[in-house]
């Protein structure tokens, strides 16, 4: 019989996932011969036998692959047959690195059997894990993913392991992290100077007896720090929140099981299986009205929800399961939800290392549970919740990231060999790299107001660059030249392209729906740098394969103190009402954002917007919606990004009416061609006060201006005619106005899109800015 030889070169999710064991196991089956290796840009394979024995080995191959892969390109070669002895699993090799990396993956069924089973060797092992499950992208320090580019190269494996590690049959074969109670990572209990208290078991045993006794703890886990408490101990939820500087933003609950998830919260179908699902996130879930839980005091029980600690005016709770050995082993002995927040001071990235959290969380915290496994770098805890029954990502991190963005561009972009680095927006940042027709996403890094937050984002880039052993030739940043991610990109010595932000937005999204062509954008969030030197946010563009177009937006009013009403929605509406009233504002005494003034400083922001001191012009759909909160008496200033418009959101409560208000297409220019129309809100504004007027309740009010927003994308849509309509930045990240939008869309004939795994906030922009410059170099 003619023998073949088939050599296969195979990207995509490939490395951390068991391939090469899949790939050795189906070759042994099939008696073929020849090898399989991991390379830097994914995994290569050899295999010699009949043609039909290679054609049923494709075939298998892409049919059977391991449940966490992802076959992106397959590329076969028929060679003449070389004569191999056996199969094996070969070195990796390097060259240009390319390879996806897996992201973390939750504790597999497999590994808690493990460690629940008191005559397995891994019985209580908090740091067990298989080629199914287990850190990736938190250990990974360079590319072909293997032990020794990993901060588990600090362990030896034991003989037990290193024979599970090399038997083709055993599901740890080739899992890179692979360990045990003697040869791998443990827990110690540290108090704040350093000293250890307990060490392996019994460190986890003395923990959950102080999360008992009302203690917050530090917990080292897979990508950083969570501080816990019991989450039924309001007085230790309220020292957690002078500890973190956090007087209302909700806090994340970790709970023990889906059962009592499902006993305190509605759950749907997709929300569990998101709950369960290999990445594990945090889901946003609406509390039971009537059926409700005191979270913060006694024993879960049925009774009114009081969720003033945990939550505070907030009808959603941020629910994740365990996604660890170790969180499995606390929550196990717990057996009730705790609040697992994030191990940082406010604006400070999380902390991987335990003297770092001593250093800077020991004033309030002495309590460390900590471990010997290195991480390579922070990860957080990604979160998402569901919107048209389908996921909508909020901030991408564990489980999500790096994996990457496939470029599917018009043929003149597919010999693009530039390198590009994209460096994000100021808020909630995240950076890419692009190469090779991918765009690797990093993970959350946040916003860069801090020291500490500036010296992460400088590191993500060094560790990408370092990962993919790239050195880019384009930086591609946001047009705000104050921006600390635009001064970085300034200053590093190659070619900045600065993106618009809000065109960085449309773009983030045709990306993730592969749509190409013409659409018409709307783009709303609270701040973006425009072109014409004001601040935008509340923008429809017209984006072409070739070409963008600002086409409308929100009319525009001043902003009083600038950057400081960001964080006084008061500010926004004193502006808002400026515009129509003029000084006869400052003579309304009973309006609420009057209100919430002194005389004094009453006196001084009249100064200000008679003089336009320190009064920039905007169009932001973010600062309207902290206008109406205050102007309604909801929120006058925040702790948090967001606060006002999720108050306006969740004050609509279970209103349903689809009634609006009434507003005006001011059409500047008349050219079809070349549109130029402002969207004046002013009668809005005026309706709304007349609405107030007459006692019309705050919850109608809310769902009446969430309708007229929607019909003004109904106009604006109408107006311009074009069919697809992509909806972002981060006022879509508002439940009642994007799933309005997509229904009154859809009515209306029109074929909206929006973001599912990419986030619709300054999360996304760095993909847009990719997609941006490669455009502006004449690629796409």
């Amino acid at each position: 019989m003619v023998q073949k030889l088939l050599h296969i070169a195979i990207q995509g999710i490939v490395q951390g996932v068991g391939f090469r064991p899949f790939v050795y196991q189906l070759a042994t089956d099939l008696k073929l011969v020849g090898w399989v290796n991991n390379s830097a840009r994914g995994v290569e394979i050899e295999v010699e036998g009949s043609q039909s024995q290679l054609e049923n080995f494709l075939l298998r191959l892409d049919r059977e692959k391991p449940v966490r892969s992802h076959i992106q390109s397959l590329e076969v070669s028929w060679l003449d047959a070389t004569s191999y002895d056996n199969f094996e699993i070969r070195p990796s090799t390097g060259g240009e690195k390319t390879a996806t990396i897996m992201p973390d993956i939750s504790t597999c069924s497999e590994c808690l059997q493990d460690i629940f089973t008191p005559t397995n060797r891994r019985y209580r092992y908090p740091f067990t894990n298989c080629t199914h499950c287990g850190p990736r992208f938190s250990i990974i320090e360079a590319l072909p993913y293997d032990r020794s580019h990993t901060t588990m190269k600090h362990f030896q494996m034991c003989v037990d392991c290193q024979a599970e590690y090399e038997n083709p049959l055993n599901r740890r074969f080739h899992a890179q992290p692979n360990a045990c109670p003697q040869c791998g990572p443990y827990l110690e209990l540290w108090n704040r100077e350093g000293k250890v208290l307990a060490s392996r078991d019994t460190a986890l045993q003395m923990t959950v007896n102080a999360i008992r006794n009302g203690n917050i703890v530090a917990i080292k886990g897979l990508g950083g720090f969570h501080l816990v408490v019991d989450a039924r101990n309001k007085e230790a939820i309220k020292q957690l929140r002078v500890c973190k500087q956090r007087a209302e933003k909700p806090f994340a609950l970790m709970y023990p099981n889906i059962d009592l998830v499902k006993a305190h919260c509605e759950v749907s179908e997709l929300e569990e299986r998101l709950l369960r699902s290999p990445e594990a996130p945090i889901v946003l879930l609406r509390r039971r009205k009537h059926l409700g839980i005191d979270l913060a005091e006694g024993e879960f029980s049925v009774c009114p929800i009081d969720n003033s600690s945990i939550a505070p005016h907030n009808p959603y709770l941020g629910v994740m399961l365990p996604y660890t050995p170790l969180h499995h082993l606390l929550m196990i002995e717990l057996g009730v939800p705790i609040v697992a927040t994030s191990g940082n001071l406010a604006n400070e990235t999380i902390y991987i290392h335990e003297h770092e959290a001593i250093e800077q969380l020991g004033n309030f915290i002495n309590i460390f549970l900590v471990h010997n496994r290195p991480i390579a770098r922070p990860v957080d805890d990604s979160i998402l919740k569901v919107i048209q029954n389908r996921e909508l990502m909020l901030r991408r991190a564990r489980g999500y990231a790096p994996l990457p963005i496939s470029l599917h561009p018009p043929p003149a972009i597919l010999n693009c060999q530039s390198k590009i680095l994209a460096v994000g927006a100021h808020l909630k940042n995240t950076i890419a790299v692009a190469t090779n027709k991918q765009v690797f996403i990093s993970q959350h890094i946040g916003d860069l107001d801090t020291v500490s937050a500036f010296e992460n984002f400088s590191r993500t880039i060094a560790s990408f660059q370092e990962l993919y052993e790239m050195q880019p030739n384009i930086i591609a940043s946001d047009l705000h030249p104050d921006y600390r991610s635009t001064q970085f990109a300034n200053q590093f010595g190659v070619p900045v392209i600065p993106i618009q932000h809000h065109y960085a937005h449309v773009l983030s999204c045709m990306a993730e729906n592969q749509i190409q062509g013409s659409v018409l954008g709307v783009a709303w969030d609270g701040t973006g740098y425009g072109l014409d030197g004001t601040t935008w946010g509340g923008e429809f563009l017209y984006v072409t394969d070739t070409a963008w177009q600002r086409v409308a937006h929100l009319h525009t009013f001043r902003l009083p103190g600038g950057e400081k009403a960001i964080k006084e929605p008061r500010r926004s509406a004193l502006g808002l009402l400026y515009e129509i009233f003029g000084n006869t504002v400052f003579e309304m005494p009973r309006l609420a954002p009057i209100q919430a003034f002194s005389i004094q400083e009453l006196k001084i922001l009249k100064a200000m917007l008679e003089r336009q001191v320190n009064t920039p012009l905007i169009s932001s759909c973010g600062r309207l919606f902290d206008a109406i909160a205050s102007i309604l008496d909801l929120c006058h200033q925040t702790e948090y990004e967001g606060q006002a418009a999720i108050a306006l959101e969740l004050a609509i409560d279970e209103t349903k009416t689809d009634e609006y208000y009434n507003f005006q297409i001011l059409k500047l220019v008349k050219n079809k061609e070349h549109p130029s129309i402002v969207i004046d809100w002013r009668v809005t504004i005026k309706e709304i006060l007349v609405d107030i007027g007459s006692k019309v309740s705050c919850q109608k009010i809310a769902a009446k201006f969430h309708n007229t927003l929607v019909e003004v994308i109904i106009s604006v849509a109408q107006y311009m005619g074009e069919k697809r309509i992509v909806l972002t930045g981060g006022c879509f990240q508002n439940k009642t106005l994007i799933e309005r939008a997509i229904d009154r869309l859809r009515e209306e004939n029109f074929y909206p899109y929006w973001h599912q795994y990419i986030p619709p906030n300054d999360g996304g922009i760095a993909l847009g800015q990719i997609i941006a410059t490669l455009r502006n170099t004449n690629q796409l």
